[in-house]
């Protein structure tokens, strides 16, 4: 029970890592009117969690947590980055949540990329991969909507409604990561790796990413 509730504190959309300020993108089709409304939200987060960068994460923590070599996974992930903004999250959250877990044992911190450092610090956790891969999955869920949330007229009720209906996806999607092969992970979001490009050069932003 104990680690199962470090996982929840760890993975939690509240831990302080700063994921507030990152909309992986979404930001520059809600400002363009491609995304405008519940329904455009909710197709994004699924077709994002179904084909980019959230299942490439998760495939990486399962690895992590199997003992597979870091640096090679680090390797991975910056080579599979579609955009600056992108390489800059992944180090910014995994050196943010790296030193937090570092103060709370009382450690030296290890900086890696955030898939990789969660794959590390739950190694030690008796907890399923899936368990840790539908938390991790669920919070980058959870991060797209809380943006939505507050760039668009949404509710509080619909974002909670839309991540009770990505809820069974999210729970398919973590026991299939955990069984994926590392060299058959691909993805394939066009779309929305080409708005984290553009929002690169956004004028007006409120979000990092």
């Amino acid at each position: 029970m104990d680690d199962r509730l470090r996982l929840v504190q760890w993975l939690s959309p509240a831990f302080p890592i700063g994921g507030f300020a990152y909309s992986q993108g979404l930001e520059e089709p809600m400002a363009t009117g491609l995304v405008p409304d519940a329904a455009g939200v909710e197709q994004w987060v699924r077709d994002v969690l179904r084909l980019g960068t959230p299942r490439l994460d998760a495939v990486v923590v399962a690895r992590a947590r199997a003992g597979d070599d870091s640096q090679g996974l680090a390797d991975l992930l910056h080579a599979m980055a579609s955009s600056a903004e992108r390489a800059v999250e992944l180090m910014e959250q995994g050196r943010a949540f790296a030193t937090l877990i570092a103060g709370i044992h009382g450690t030296a911190p290890a900086i890696w990329p955030y898939p990789v450092a969660v794959g590390l610090a739950t190694r030690a956790l008796r907890v399923s991969t899936p368990e840790v891969l539908s938390l991790l999955l669920h919070g980058a869920a959870a991060q797209l909507v809380s943006a939505a949330t507050r760039f668009l007229p949404l509710g509080q009720t619909e974002a909670q409604a839309i991540l009770t209906r990505l809820a069974p996806l999210i729970a398919e999607l973590a026991h299939e990561a955990a069984a994926l092969p590392l060299d058959e992970v691909t993805t394939f979001t066009p779309g929305a790796d080409m708005a984290a490009m553009r929002h690169e050069t956004q004028e007006v932003r409120i979000f990092r990413t």
